[in-house]
């Protein structure tokens, strides 16, 4: 999967204008999370067209960079996150973040994460039975 990290200034109106420029390339984001410092964000997102997306963002002036991620399906319940990230610890795998999206046709949960090597990570859940997009 590939994410869009989005540098945006803290300031009144940025995610609308973020969030107005995907709605007018048709661009339906899939999961996000925003982090924060006191001048500068960092957005987030996977979204359903990462190149349309980073593309009409960096022509409006905003710092983009695509990154790839993992995304896992998992079952929601109590504690399985805490199971996958066990799994990953106990394969000596680093998380960097995560965020949670969603199956739009199953209904079920995704976690979104950045890790160092993607397909370590690949081979090691699906090894334990989790569905990776």
């Amino acid at each position: 999967m590939k994410q869009v990290s989005i540098y945006a200034e803290n300031k009144k109106g940025t995610m609308q204008k973020i969030t107005g420029i995907l709605l007018e390339q048709g661009i339906n984001i899939l999961g996000s999370v925003t982090n924060d410092s006191a001048e500068y964000g960092i957005v987030r997102m996977v979204v359903s067209d990462a190149e349309t997306a980073s593309e009409a963002l960096l022509k409006e002036g905003f710092i983009c960079r695509m990154t790839e991620v993992i995304g896992v399906e998992v079952e929601d319940e109590v504690g399985n996150l805490n199971r996958m990230l066990t799994i990953l610890m106990d394969s000596n795998i680093s998380v960097d973040y995560l965020y949670l999206s969603f199956n739009r046709d199953s209904g079920k949960p995704i976690m979104v994460f950045h890790c160092e090597d993607i397909l370590e990570v690949r081979a090691c859940l699906e090894s334990k039975g989790y569905h990776v997009l």
